[in-house]
């Protein structure tokens, strides 16, 4: 058998090859670079007898001295198990270091280690994980270790993920279901869309930084987000229309009153169960009329939530999320806005569907 090894592989055939293979990823694909515009980059690949046998998109970070490092965001993308394979491909890119001054290579590809839900965390790993451990190290790898804190690796070792489902929503939990129809009985809607819904969007991002005290991305990395995945970004966003829902609680507020004053004193739990209902009431027109300040009082539907996702191959991975706290309360984000992202992931041929990411971490130096 005969390697060749490139490191300008085309569009096309990167993606086709990515796209098609188990460990598909996002961050390996070809337009990923044009995202991290602030790293260079090279398409890498290796050709087994002319075919395509790995890729690996490689971010280049210049560093002081004409000194640099490589990365490889979950790749490169191969059979980790072909122990000739994945030699001659390090092998061939330690080489492309040394003439770039690079001092040190970091990879992490998305190799499945363990599985458990999210109540019953376990440190249980499947047998291969050794068969791959050692194949890297061989190239002379540093395994990084199964941390558990974010600051010690690039990216997340752990990734939630949901699989696909025909009717998901005989699967959910009760808990689930319950919060939805809550949802829909206060008319929350779903839409998506793409780049028409950035402004909505970005706005629920800030309010996010601003309530957790984080930085995320502004609203120029999600339009260069969605530019590069035309096909496959998607924005979700949960709508409701105040000016409606202020309506209707003035409507209810009007029925209380009269209800507590037709209710003799002595029907305490009632009359309790009523002031509570009223005070609730007025709570809401109390926030209606701060929201009002600031959307106006029109007969219009706001945004309350998004979420930002990219499919890719057969995955989609949900990248960005943001939420106006004062609609908490009406649970649009994690309920029934996520369940409706989830069935878009899988009639368009999805798997699965991420919310973050996972795996080991490895340094060649």
């Amino acid at each position: 058998m005969s390697y060749l090894f490139f490191k300008d592989i085309n569009q096309e055939e990167f993606d086709e090859f990515v796209k098609n293979r188990e460990y598909c990823n996002l961050l390996q694909s070809y337009n990923w670079a044009k995202v991290k515009s602030n790293w260079d980059h090279m398409y890498t690949g290796v050709y087994r007898d002319n075919v395509l046998v790995a890729t690996g998109l490689v971010l280049i970070k210049r560093l002081p001295l004409s000194f640099c490092m490589y990365y490889l965001p979950r790749g490169p993308i191969m059979d980790y198990k072909d122990k000739e394979l994945v030699q001659y491909y390090f092998d061939q890119l330690k080489k492309l270091a040394q003439k770039d001054h690079c001092i040190f290579i970091k990879f992490d590809p998305a190799i499945h280690v363990n599985d458990y839900d999210s109540k019953s965390y376990n440190t249980n790993r499947y047998k291969e994980t050794e068969i791959y451990l050692d194949i890297f190290k061989r190239c002379k790898a540093i395994h990084k270790g199964y941390t558990m804190h974010i600051s010690d690796t690039v990216q997340p070792r752990f990734q939630s993920n949901v699989y696909s489902y025909e009717n998901i929503e005989e699967i959910l939990p009760k808990h689930t279901k319950r919060l939805i129809k809550d949802a829909n009985r206060r008319n929350v809607q779903i839409i998506h869309g793409h780049l028409e819904l950035l402004d909505d969007f970005s706005r629920l991002v800030e309010l996010t930084e601003s309530r957790k005290g984080v930085a995320l991305r502004d609203k120029g990395y999600f339009k260069t987000l969605l530019e590069n995945y035309l096909n496959g970004g998607v924005i979700f966003l949960a709508m409701c229309n105040v000016y409606q829902l202020n309506k209707e609680a003035k409507i209810k507020k009007v029925k209380l009153e009269k209800e507590i004053a037709q209710t003799c004193e002595n029907a305490k739990k009632k009359l309790h169960r009523l002031e509570d209902q009223l005070r609730s009431v007025d709570n809401d027109i109390k926030e209606f009329k701060e929201i009002f300040s600031e959307f106006g009082k029109e007969d219009k539907d706001i945004a309350i939530a998004g979420i930002l996702s990219i499919q890719y191959g057969n995955t989609c991975e949900m990248l960005y999320a943001g939420m106006d706290e004062r609609f908490k309360k009406f649970m649009p984000q994690y309920y029934k806005e996520y369940v409706e992202n989830f069935k878009w992931a899988f009639e368009r041929g999805c798997s699965w569907r991420s919310k973050e990411k996972f795996i080991p971490t490895f340094k060649l130096e």
